[in-house]
């Protein structure tokens, strides 16, 4: 494209994506700021839409961006808008140093609240073990396992047993685990469990195994992988509001969450901001979404992702430093909060 086509391109995404409304030759003309007849500005229109760019919505006479004209505004026409101060602000006081869920779950609301879309973060991929577990007697044959994971997530988990525990037997049991099985895989624990525990008495061989398992379990449960903030806020988006077909497949996309984990797995290999459109993108499983994503570390490894979720109309240039600087603000607030 030349530079008047790119120009024209550009400020007819940015009126769209304020205005809502298919952008016509007029407006353009006094949008763009470029002197150029109504004649020619309706001849690069039609070029651009030749090539992909911008399409016809309905009988209107005026265009609207397609997935491709989003891609090539975002990786060549945007320009990135600091975030406020206030704003900012904000960020640094909620994001600090304390249990990492608790992060993790201020980060997505940060980011609702923030974009008025909906905010996504995946949780920190765990390794299969654990730091630390505990046993707590709540009854008879009823006792809470606690388990805290080497990234400092607590997970509890109640064991209904075919026996009572004394305290004493139970903490026996737990400080066996620890000293033995703390780092260790949990597939690696049940393969040394055949002879290890053989060794020791069958009522805390009963108790450890049924622990092991349970731990396991929590580890590797994929209901709290993902942590949604914000998705009402689609019944107020005039994308979305006024197709009820389309709120209904957005919510159950929320609701069942397996196609963003996959994208966000996939994200999570990338560096910085990626951005996927919907249209465009195969990994985006609805076309009228687009996801800004970016990884967050602890201790310099990558271990989630988090990011907004909106319509293709979003702000874009503002989008991208929210995003970025909450995954700096979490990676910090992760890395104290293991000190």
């Amino acid at each position: 494209m030349d530079e008047r086509a790119r120009i024209l391109l550009k400020s007819l995404i940015e009126h769209y994506i304020v205005d809502g409304q298919p952008v016509g030759s007029r407006t353009l003309s006094q949008y763009s700021r470029l002197d150029l007849s109504p004649a020619t500005i309706r001849n690069v229109m039609a070029n651009l839409e030749e090539h992909g760019l911008i399409a016809h919505r309905h009988t209107s006479s005026g265009r609207v961006p397609t997935p491709r004209g989003y891609r090539l505004f975002v990786d060549s026409l945007l320009t990135v808008q600091p975030l406020e101060a206030g704003e900012a602000s904000q960020m640094q006081g909620a994001l600090v140093a304390q249990e990492p869920r608790q992060v993790l779950a201020k980060a997505a609301g940060l980011l609702s609240e923030l974009s008025s879309f909906a905010g996504v973060v995946s949780t920190q991929r765990r390794g299969g073990t654990f730091r630390h577990i505990e046993f707590l007697r709540l009854s008879a044959r009823r006792v809470l396992l606690i388990l805290v994971s080497p990234e400092g997530d607590v997970h509890n988990r109640m064991l209904q047993l075919d026996r009572d525990y004394t305290p004493s037997t139970l903490n026996e049991a737990a400080n066996y685990i620890n000293a033995h099985y703390a780092g260790i895989g949990f597939d690696e624990i049940r393969r040394r469990l055949g002879t290890e525990l053989a060794e020791l008495r069958r009522d805390i061989s009963a108790l450890m195994q049924r622990a092991i398992d349970a731990g396991r379990e929590a580890v590797e449960d994929d209901s709290d992988k993902m942590l949604i903030a914000g998705s009402s806020n689609f019944v107020g988006i005039p994308d979305f509001a006024d197709d009820m077909a389309r709120l209904k497949q957005l919510f159950s996309l929320f609701e069942q969450r397996t196609d963003l984990l996959q994208l966000m797995d996939a994200s999570a290999r990338a560096s910085g901001v990626q951005i996927y459109i919907g249209g465009e993108s195969e990994l985006v499983p609805m076309e009228e979404l687009s996801i800004v994503i970016a990884p967050y570390k602890a201790d310099g490894k990558v271990v989630g992702t988090l990011g907004v979720i909106g319509p293709t109309r979003m702000a874009y240039q503002r989008m991208i430093p929210m995003v970025d600087i909450t995954a700096r603000l979490v990676s910090s607030a992760l890395d104290a909060g293991r000190e």
